[in-house]
């Protein structure tokens, strides 16, 4: 049984006439459990109506880094309410994007901590998004307070010394795709090190495909490439990485998929 910590499930993501052969592949591959991300207003909408017709999937909302040029007080009162639903397991996905700076950074800045004293207020957890912006990432977590809930980083991409500052504040280390990638000795390294009981397995699909998909287009699935290459990396068997990840996903929400 594995899950899924991390796709996108909706909008121009995945066309909903495509979502239960989607969903059907990830059972078969021994997907069970969904955590789908909702990166504005109304996609937010969109992932919760799912979590109300599928009880395997759970819901992440928030504004993207790159959306938050477009964050407002209406916004956050609308995903403050939203973020009452039970299926509602964490809030982003959040944080802050330099690479394509599509929004200001001081606007990514303003969103990213009032993502994080949202979370503080409903007390779920935060969905990080981080891109070449590590240092700025950690400082605004620490001083926002946002140990209180913790969280995912979600695809992890970044080094050992950033890995060990997120663990420091609680949080858990999501490794995607890009763990299968050859250029990525880095990252597998943390993959390896990293404490058992804080790592998890995503997609981010439908972008960021494993070896053997790299390429082409991602999906739930292929979660479990990433999984098996985790194992293979760390010298456990795939059932184990399948079993601590889901209850580490479990211990972090409160929530794991129906049986």
């Amino acid at each position: 049984m594995l899950v899924d910590a991390h796709c996108h499930l909706t909008g121009s993501n995945l066309p909903q006439d495509q979502l239960k052969a989607t969903l059907d592949r990830a059972f078969a591959a021994g997907v069970t459990g969904f955590i789908a991300v909702g990166t504005d207003q109304e996609d937010c909408q969109a992932v919760l109506a799912l979590t109300r017709d599928l009880p395997c999937i759970q819901a992440s909302l928030g504004v993207h880094p790159h959306e938050a040029k477009f964050w407002n007080i209406e916004t956050e009162k609308e995903l403050e309410a939203m973020a009452l639903d039970p299926n509602v397991r964490f809030i982003g996905e959040t944080g802050l994007d330099w690479h394509y700076d599509l929004s200001p950074r001081d606007e990514q800045e303003r969103a990213f901590r009032a993502h994080i004293q949202l979370a503080k207020r409903v007390r779920k957890p935060l969905m990080i998004h981080t891109r070449s912006a590590p240092e700025a990432t950690l400082r605004i977590l620490w001083e926002e307070g946002a140990e209180e809930v913790s969280g995912i980083i979600h695809c992890f991409s970044e080094d050992m010394a950033f890995a060990e500052g997120a663990l420091d504040l609680g949080f858990y280390l999501s490794f995607s795709g890009i763990v299968t990638f050859k250029n990525a000795r880095a990252i597998r390294e943390v993959a390896v090190w990293a404490p058992e009981d804080r790592i998890l397995v995503e997609t981010d699909s439908p972008y960021l495909a494993p070896v053997p998909h790299r390429g082409k287009t991602n999906e739930p699935a292929y979660v479990r490439f990433v999984a098996e290459h985790l194992a293979q990396a760390r010298g456990v068997s795939c059932a184990r990485i399948e079993e601590v990840t889901t209850q580490n996903l479990e211990a972090l929400c409160g929530w794991a998929p129906p049986l």
